[in-house]
């Protein structure tokens, strides 16, 4: 397995970079990664940040060097790293949860699977054209998916998110895939600071037309210029798929032919998980769920 990936994370206006992202591999597959931590509830950045890291641990556990069930495993991933924030939020004694978007690709037998929860965007790219993107979580992309004029009212902010990681309802999210890459393929995983700037045919051309370690980085600058001072965070990592007769190496080339089985390798960064949270049932997330839900209660009653 032979790929390019190139990855830039920059704060834009906001006091704080909520946005996280990372990838990991074994000799027979990998996963890609990005969150982006919704302001508007406390440590959004926590929530980004165990996301990722969640995934990251349930990859390492069942790649062996290749994930069995590639769909069944990012759905468990998702609820894994959705029970992982909800734990934490109980044992921190907070009265709200943190709270987060969520994509993630997995390729592996020359296929790409993805999974997303939120307005975290991935773009699959060939040939300069846009095969797939993913829609938005959102009640806009809802409302035009719907077959509804795609002048939305006002009161439809393309910001406001149906569903999310953290929040004390089940997360809504889908799996798509696998499809086959071809040889020059990119995919391109974001946050909605990249493309509430640029439109689909502005990162398509940019993604289609430079290498990823070039693309990437005029990406995000160009977004963070059009969107000025009140820019929001910016986080893009991109891949190019390159078959084995046609591998060339260049500046963020990975060949994972050269690593000996059971070896994971990784950019996330290790951090606080629950490993118990993984044997969670429907019941036990019900009665988490309660707790939150009754902790907001009393500390609005209070407040009252």
């Amino acid at each position: 397995m032979k790929f390019s990936v190139f990855q830039v994370s920059r704060k834009g206006g906001r006091e704080k970079n909520e946005d996280r992202m990372g990838y990991c591999y074994t000799r027979g597959s990998g996963l890609f990664l990005l969150a982006d931590g919704m302001g508007g509830h406390p440590q959004g950045e926590v929530a980004a940040q165990m996301a990722l890291q969640s995934m990251s641990a349930m990859y390492q556990k069942e790649a062996r060097p290749e994930v069995q069930d590639v769909p069944a495993f990012l759905s468990n991933a998702v609820m894994s790293a959705h029970r992982q924030i909800l734990t934490y939020t109980i044992e921190k004694g907070m009265f709200d949860s943190p709270r987060t978007t969520i994509v993630a690709a997995l390729v592996q037998h020359g296929c790409i699977t993805w999974v997303h929860c939120g307005d975290s965007r991935l773009y699959l790219v060939r040939d300069g054209e846009l095969l797939a993107r993913t829609r938005d979580h959102s009640y806009v992309e809802q409302r035009q998916g719907a077959g509804v004029d795609a002048k939305t009212p006002d009161r439809f902010n393309r910001n406001v998110l149906y569903t999310c990681l953290g929040s004390p309802t089940k997360p809504v999210f889908d799996v798509t895939g696998p499809i086959p890459l071809q040889q020059g393929d990119r995919f391109l995983l974001c946050s909605d600071g990249l493309w509430g700037s640029l439109s689909d045919v502005d990162i398509v051309y940019h993604l289609s037309h430079r290498p990823v370690a070039d693309a990437v980085p005029e990406l995000v600058e160009k977004a963070l210029r059009k969107a000025g001072a009140t820019s929001d965070n910016v986080t893009v990592i991109a891949i190019e798929w390159e078959t084995p007769d046609g591998f060339e190496s260049t500046r963020g080339s990975i060949s994972t032919e050269s690593i000996n089985e059971g070896v994971f390798a990784s950019t996330v960064q290790a951090g606080w998980l629950d490993h118990s949270v993984e044997d969670l049932d429907d019941a036990a997330i019900e009665r988490s769920i309660a707790e939150i839900n009754e902790a907001i209660r009393r500390s609005a009653a209070r407040r009252g």
